[in-house]
């Protein structure tokens, strides 16, 4: 293990931002992981997990406490069947599984940050999420001090959530397992229409892997979602809010203040969402509360890519970017009547 004192965690971070950690320790065994997690916890010493650091808004004052980077690695196919260790590079991970000629993550390619970090986040893109292939998650209990498994249904998988962002002081991912698809070198049903749309197929068409890792790939790159260290539009936590869901009572009152500022004809966008639900468009919700591509004064500003994406211009604080957050969902509150969520992580600081 490698440990530092004082040490900066900005680097750590896809958002170049935050502030110290009093102790920064690097772990690259599951052993080491649960070393260190059980000293802090024995000690009281507040403990924060960073794996990628692609969902992280650190303070400017930084962490006092330890910061336990998880750098394991392990990539581990039998079959269809898939093991990744908690600090593997994701992006890494599913370019490997594409040239092994097996479907099912295709579509999350480009999505920086660790494969630990996806099971905690239900990380999706592009008509997929992770809850459709993880078969298992090998965790350290911090309640229990012991390491279990938890299968699909017990990670309780929904939009963006799980049962370890719900309890986020319990678990910490060691191992992830998946269950992929050989579909004959082909990708997963196409189910996003704007991926469908490029590839000029139609939904739930399948086209070869090679080429639907590409096309998301490109259409990331396009939006300002591929890490570029030359391009501060990349310089973000991605999307910065979650796409809101509404129940049916929301979603009326909703279209209605959005024909009193828009008028009659403006239909906002509908998603199903389950039963008695509807999930709509933060994307859109921001950029017709006026907040448009670009949109900022100082040195945290939206993406001139994608206005869900809250980007460091290089020369940023924390405290800028929460600014700017802050102002964007108190204008789409006024706007529309809805409280967008953010969907990193803060530490130390909160909207």
């Amino acid at each position: 293990m490698q440990e530092l004192h004082d040490a900066p965690l900005a680097p750590l971070t896809t958002f170049r931002l935050g502030g110290p950690a009093t102790r920064l320790v690097t772990a690259g065994t599951d052993d080491e992981v649960i070393a260190v997690v059980r000293e802090a916890d024995d000690s009281g010493t507040p403990l924060l997990i960073i794996g990628g650091g692609s969902n992280l808004v650190i303070g400017d004052k930084g962490f006092d406490g330890t910061a336990l980077v998880v750098a394991t690695r392990g990539f581990h196919l039998d079959g269809t069947r898939l093991e990744l260790a908690a600090g593997e590079v994701w992006t890494d991970a599913v370019r490997r599984t594409v040239e092994a000629g097996l479907a099912g993550i295709e579509c999350l390619a480009g999505i920086p940050g660790s494969a630990g970090a996806t099971p905690i986040q239900n990380v999706g893109a592009y008509g997929q999420e992770v809850s459709s292939t993880i078969t298992e998650v090998v965790a350290y209990d911090r309640r229990t001090h012991e390491t279990v498994t938890l299968t699909n249904e017990e990670c309780a998988f929904s939009y963006r959530h799980s049962r370890f962002k719900a309890d986020p002081e319990r678990y910490v991912v060691l191992r992830v397992r998946f269950e992929l698809e050989d579909a004959g070198g082909l990708s997963g049903p196409v189910r996003y229409a704007e991926t469908a749309r490029v590839l000029g197929v139609a939904p739930g068409d399948r086209v070869p892997l090679a080429t639907a890792r590409e096309t998301v790939l490109k259409l990331r790159a396009g939006k300002g979602m591929v890490l570029d260290p030359e391009d501060h539009d990349t310089w973000s936590a991605g999307s910065f809010f979650t796409n809101p869901i509404l129940t049916d009572a929301q979603f009326a009152a909703f279209r209605a203040r959005v024909r009193e500022r828009l008028g009659d004809g403006v239909e906002p966008p509908a998603y199903p969402a389950g039963e008695g639900r509807t999930k709509t468009s933060a994307a859109w919700l921001i950029d017709k509360a006026g907040f448009t591509k670009g949109y900022g004064h100082g040195p945290a500003r939206i993406s001139t890519k994608h206005t869900l994406a809250l980007t460091n211009r290089g020369e940023a604080t924390t405290e800028d970017l929460l600014a700017l957050a802050r102002e964007v969902v108190a204008g789409v509150r006024e706007a529309f009547g809805i409280t967008l969520v953010n969907e990193p992580v803060t530490v130390g600081v909160s909207l």
